[in-house]
């Protein structure tokens, strides 16, 4: 199935906002609109686990912002894979 797309208008301070959760620099708007609804469903599905599972993220996000995680070769090494 083909995908189609579109264009639409945000004003710039919503568009720097959406940037703000970007996770890596090249991160297109549709994945990142498309995590965003993941993330309002699953809150209305699941209010309690919702806002554990989105400060785990912030958290996760500050982590790799810092530097402090491991590369996939690093984690296999660990893990004698």
């Amino acid at each position: 199935m083909k995908m189609e797309e579109t264009t639409i208008r945000l004003n710039q301070k919503t568009k720097e906002d959406l940037d703000q959760f970007k996770q890596y620099k090249s991160e297109s708007y549709d994945e990142l609109v498309r995590k965003l609804i993941y993330l309002a469903r699953k809150c209305e599905k699941e209010p309690k686990l919702s806002q554990k599972a989105i400060l785990e993220i912030k958290e996760a996000r500050e982590r790799i912002k810092k530097g402090e995680f491991y590369t996939e070769e690093e984690a296999k090494k660990i893990l004698g894979l």
